[in-house]
């Protein structure tokens, strides 16, 4: 019997998830369901339609299509984007675009990894992004008005070989009316942009390079998921590989204020790797550390220290900023340092320090009314006010928290920092605790090394009732920012609410080393102080919550600090003998 031909052909292939398809399922499965039926009917069949591209199957929550052209493959993913990012529905949508040779089965379905590559890819992607391999960027480039990111060679998962891979740029997708009247991305704004170069291997082992340029790999996406820093792309920092460098001339070459470099050096079942943060401009030292570890899985190697070096290094660049800031004089005043001026005052967490920030958020925001991040803050510094029982007009000060929050999510609602403030308003002052959850997990899926998303997170939970998942999200904050009180009275708290009281005890003792003035450290304390019975504790951690904020009470605590799911640490308070 003769053998069957495989019938094989070129094809443009799309891949195309959902984000956070799960997690929407579990907290409304039904309403999940009909909307993603409606955004197949209404926008994905359409889309496929105009663009001449043929539907291979769907999934439960993806889609998979083909293409005669990857310029038709562009277009229509870009237009599914575009109409995604002009609307206020639940979904966002990863999508994978690869060219490849593919086999053609008898029921009309695509193999190989042609298809395999658009789906890999599709899983890499930034929610809300697009990601194509270099066989896509290669037949599309100049022919599209949008712009490009190398995001360089990416080893996929059971691919042999590694795809370089471009992604269509961020902020591509705003509406045409947007596009004309939005303010330029914030990270054009700051101006803070970082290279890494590539970190030498002092292993004495060629074969070795691998890791460490892994490494850099690693670190340059992990920073570059911070909107408000200008990563410069890996094919531009390596040029300098092997090198002798001089950091001024660097910094001057590739437009950039900071510079990260490292070594790597591995022997005898271990690594070393070191690293020191430089500023261009002075040639100043920032920050340098190193870590040792055991070699035995590399890629969760590369993980834990990439995780570890981003956690370190991005709030040396900001404590430097606000430092820079702080040095300028008054009549040089910016948008941007009045943010950064608004930040330092906020980390006070006195009753004057937010007034102070708020004033000067607003002041950022009238200079520069596209300044999202400014409005972000405002947001969150009004909803401080009245959590920490400082507002003379709550009322007030909660529908202004609303009304900023509502404008940088309108400036931007793909920046992981607005979203997760947006989330705290959302489940502290509106009280729709399943929007809450969205946006803090949406925030930590765009960016999971912000600290502000897992912060956001932990009191998205709490407010939830969820203080398990609180208590995971905060020890993850903790990790990026181990000296935040804020972090440690939200751990201590939802500690109380699964009755380890000890632990909650011991948080809220470091909140309050942390800044002996933090009203939450001392809520924390004195709940947890009174469930154990020590009443004599609980009662001095009240009477210094009340020294710190006379004006603290039960009712306002429940009311106004979104607290109806926290039990346990209002009978505490009570125990304790905090007013009512």
């Amino acid at each position: 019997m003769p053998e069957e031909r495989v019938q094989r052909r070129l094809a443009a292939i799309l891949a195309a998830d959902v984000v956070g398809y799960s997690a929407m399922m579990q907290r409304a499965e039904e309403a999940t369901y009909a909307e993603f039926e409606r955004l197949k009917r209404d926008l994905i069949a359409p889309s496929l339609s105009r663009h001449d591209g043929r539907l291979i199957k769907t999934t439960g929550d993806g889609a998979l299509a083909e293409f005669a052209s990857p310029l038709a493959a562009v277009r229509c993913a870009t237009e599914m984007q575009d109409h995604l990012a002009e609307g206020s529905g639940p979904f966002k949508l990863r999508i994978g675009l690869n060219l490849g040779d593919v086999i053609v089965g008898q029921d009309g379905d695509l193999y190989g990894d042609g298809i395999n590559i658009a789906v890999r890819l599709e899983g890499i992607a930034d929610p809300g992004g697009i990601l194509m391999s270099e066989k896509v960027y290669s037949e599309v480039e100049g022919k599209l008005d949008v712009g490009f990111e190398d995001r360089g060679e990416q080893q996929l998962k059971n691919i042999s070989k590694p795809v370089r891979a471009y992604a269509v740029r961020a902020g591509a997708y705003s509406a045409p009316t947007e596009r004309l009247s939005a303010a330029p991305p914030l990270a054009d704004k700051l101006s803070i942009a970082i290279a890494v170069l590539p970190f030498e291997n002092m292993s004495g082992d060629p074969e070795q390079e691998y890791f460490a340029d892994g490494m850099v790999e690693e670190i340059t996406t992990a920073l570059s998921r911070f909107k408000w820093l200008i990563v410069i792309a890996r094919n531009s920092s390596f040029t300098l590989k092997g090198k002798a460098v001089d950091v001024k001339e660097i910094g001057r070459r590739l437009g950039v204020r900071y510079i990260l470099e490292g070594s790597v050096r591995k022997a005898a079942g271990k690594v070393r790797i070191a690293g020191q943060l430089i500023d261009a401009v002075t040639g100043a030292l920032i920050w340098a550390d190193r870590f040792e570890r055991d070699l035995t899985d590399v890629f969760a190697l590369q993980d834990e220290v990439t995780v570890a070096v981003v956690s370190a290094i991005q709030p040396k660049i900001i404590q430097t900023e606000i430092a820079m800031a702080a040095r300028r004089r008054p009549e040089n005043l910016t948008a941007y340092d009045f943010w950064l001026r608004a930040i330092q005052q906020s980390s006070l967490t006195t009753r004057e320090g937010l007034a102070e920030a708020i004033r000067l958020a607003c002041r950022a925001l009238e200079l520069d009314p596209g300044f999202g991040r400014a409005a972000s803050l405002a947001s969150v510094f009004h909803l401080s006010n009245v959590v920490l029982g400082y507002s003379t007009d709550p009322q007030f000060e909660c529908e202004e928290a609303v009304r900023l929050s509502r404008l940088a999510l309108r400036i931007d609602d793909g920046d992981p920092n607005t979203l997760a403030r947006a989330s705290l308003v959302s489940a502290l002052v509106v009280g729709d605790s399943e929007s809450a959850l969205e946006m803090a997990d949406r925030a930590v899926a765009l960016n999971s090394n912000s600290f502000d998303a897992w912060s956001a997170r932990g009191w998205v939970c709490r407010a939830a009732g969820l203080p398990q998942e609180a208590v995971r999200s905060f020890e993850r904050g903790i990790r990026m920012s181990p000296i935040d009180p804020a972090m440690f009275a939200g751990m201590g708290m939802a500690l109380v609410e699964l009755r380890r009281f000890d632990e909650a005890i011991v948080a809220g003792r470091k909140a309050q080393r942390h800044n002996p003035s933090h009203p939450l450290a001392y809520l924390c304390l004195a709940s947890a102080f009174a469930h154990l019975g020590r009443d004599a504790e609980a009662r001095e951690a009240a009477a210094r919550l009340l020294e710190v904020n006379p004006a603290v009470t039960i009712s306002g605590w429940i009311a106004w600090g979104g607290q109806s799911n926290a039990q346990l640490v209002t009978d505490g308070l009570r125990k304790a003998g905090l007013p009512e």
